[in-house]
């Protein structure tokens, strides 16, 4: 099933897309997609129904984020052995943890903000993960058990924040509109091998990231294993798996977002994102 939000920013209906591609509104059987709509019974619930027999959705409304409600958005650093290459740094030998604040997170092809101060505004395009129950202690080999959905994320960066204003990550990760989420929520039944998907970034037509998941060096299974180690993760929780190389911090020379660009990326099965940029207000 693909699940998704839609509707003006903060008051998001659920909806699911059909087998045609036409948005279907769920208002009618859940309240959102989120916690508990993203368990394994109210999958199945969900996915016993006929999508035809619900109503259409008219026009083209604005897609929000395809998970309401996220408690924790959780990302790992260097996890693709060619963009560590890239980067000028050693794989690590667990992955690296770091958190992106929850009101960074906005809708698929909403606008991006450059933040005020902003002078290496960076992409990355990345595999998330969606937790569909609680999680705590989980092996590796019952993690994707554990797993709601997978969707494409924007894990947009602030460079000279995250690398040279001292303390963690999380200063350079966390601006407005920094974490597209989206356009759908893919359920892992349609998800044959989530280490072999294709990837892509573009910004201006220009392709500046073309990887796969096949170079991730922590698969799914040991990253929601690893992170369960340390702390319980809930249902709707969002992991942010790491980006392939073509970064703008990695381009020669380093190439950042600007005002005015247009950016476009998309993970193979899970849809595209489209954001223009423009300067914080």
């Amino acid at each position: 099933m693909k699940l998704l939000r839609y509707g003006s920013a903060g008051a998001e209906k659920p909806g699911i897309l059909d087998s045609d591609g036409t948005l279907r509104d769920l208002s009618g059987i859940v309240d959102d997609i989120s916690g508990s709509t993203l368990s394994d019974e109210s999958l199945a619930k969900l996915r016993a129904i006929d999508p035809f027999s619900l109503p259409q959705v008219q026009g083209d409304p604005r897609l929000g984020p395809c998970v309401g409600q996220v408690g924790k958005f959780i990302c790992i650093g260097l996890n693709y052995a060619d963009h560590a290459a890239e980067s000028g740094m050693e794989l690590p030998a667990e992955p690296v943890v770091f958190f992106k604040a929850t009101s960074a997170i906005m809708g698929p092809n909403d606008t991006v903000e450059i933040p005020r101060g902003s002078v290496k505004t960076d992409w990355e395009v990345e595999l998330g993960i969606v937790i569909g129950k609680e999680t705590k202690y989980v092996s590796e080999g019952d993690a994707p058990d554990h797993i709601a959905g997978y969707c494409v994320v924007n894990d947009l960066s602030e460079r000279d924040f995250q690398l040279h204003r001292s303390g963690q990550w999380v200063k350079g990760k966390s601006a407005d509109t920094f974490g597209p989420i989206g356009p759908w929520l893919v359920t892992r039944d349609e998800i044959g091998n989530p280490q072999d998907l294709s990837m892509y970034l573009e910004v201006n037509g220009h392709r500046y990231q073309d990887g796969s998941t096949t170079t991730m060096h922590f698969n799914v299974p040991k990253i929601v294993s690893h992170l369960s180690q340390f702390m319980s993760l809930q249902p709707g929780d969002v992991i942010s798996t790491g980006t392939p190389p073509g970064v703008g911090m990695g381009q020669t020379p380093p190439t950042y977002l600007e005002p005015g660009d247009k950016i476009e990326l998309g993970i193979e099965g899970l849809g595209v994102q489209r954001q223009d940029v423009e300067a914080s207000k």
